[in-house]
């Protein structure tokens, strides 16, 4: 059997009932081997993905708690973070949701992690989360702080202020993704930026961005408060192609990333340099 005789094998099956074929009734239905997909897709998940047919009926997209809880089962049957070639062969879907959505295969574990502590499920996944911990080195033992004579009070009915920005257009340093965002409208041109459209929806914005004399192009651009919670939104990468952050924190970022915190260091740095050429031109009068 040729590739495009399977192709036409698994969407003739998918069209008769109505769903993906599972790989036993393909083989009933169409005479299909496991070596004839093998041959041509190498597992059975690739050679539906490539006929745009999905595992659970075509054209749905997969809901992160579902991929969680298929990701989590197959770390719990392992006891250990399964491998990419783990993943292909005990899950029920193609790896493709979760790569378009983490990156790459490394990111998934801390991910997956993200979303069990968001959704309340890191007690019932208590055996999962050991298994990521150990995989990445990392314990979760924070040692107690020692308690100070006085402990500040911190008021819940006042805003809370980041740290004092000098020469910026915004006076204190952003606390939240809101603060980025108006932050990055304020030094847009400055950043080499024209913005077209702002919006609620992914990405956040859209912009004409200079990328040599005279030539612009256009990107679309999230903002985010720190880098790796475009992780933790789990937003498609295909989707965007600059992030905009006050913290870089995700060195592993497959895409583009601007910190604002170097941007305006860097700016004020180059502030101070011009007032003080000032300074001497005039004298030392700084008039």
């Amino acid at each position: 059997m040729t590739k495009d005789e399977l192709t036409a094998a698994i969407v003739a099956s998918a069209a008769k009932l109505g769903r993906a074929p599972s790989r036993t009734e393909l083989m009933k239905q169409a005479g299909v081997s496991q070596r004839n997909i093998r041959k041509h897709f190498g597992t059975y998940h690739r050679a539906l993905e490539t006929c745009g047919i999905a595992r659970h009926g075509a054209g749905q997209k997969v809901g992160m708690e579902e991929l969680f809880q298929d990701w989590a089962g197959i770390a719990r049957r392992l006891k250990k973070v399964p491998s990419l070639a783990d993943y292909e062969q005990m899950s029920k879907y193609s790896v493709s949701p979760l790569l378009r959505r983490c990156g790459t295969w490394n990111n998934v574990p801390d991910a997956m992690k993200l979303h069990a502590g968001e959704h309340g499920q890191a007690e019932e996944y208590k055996d999962v989360w050991e298994a990521i911990e150990r995989r990445t080195g990392r314990q979760s033992n924070v040692p107690k702080p020692c308690a100070p004579q006085c402990v500040p009070k911190i008021m819940e009915d006042r805003p809370m202020y980041g740290p004092l920005l000098q020469g910026c257009p915004l006076v204190f340093a952003p606390t939240n993704e809101a603060g980025v965002l108006f932050l990055f409208g304020a030094m847009a041109e400055r950043l080499g930026f024209l913005v077209l459209l702002v919006q609620t929806a992914f990405p956040d914005c859209e912009a004409m961005r200079v990328v040599t004399e005279n030539r612009l192009q256009p990107v679309k651009v999230e903002v985010e408060y720190q880098s790796r919670n475009f992780l933790k939104h789990m937003h498609d990468l295909t989707g965007c192609d600059l992030i905009v952050c006050w913290e870089h924190n995700w060195p592993e970022c497959p895409i583009e990333v601007l910190e604002l915190k170097t941007a305006v260091s860097t700016q004020q740095s180059a502030l101070s340099k011009i007032k003080t050429f000032e300074t001497q031109r005039n004298g030392g009068s700084g008039e």
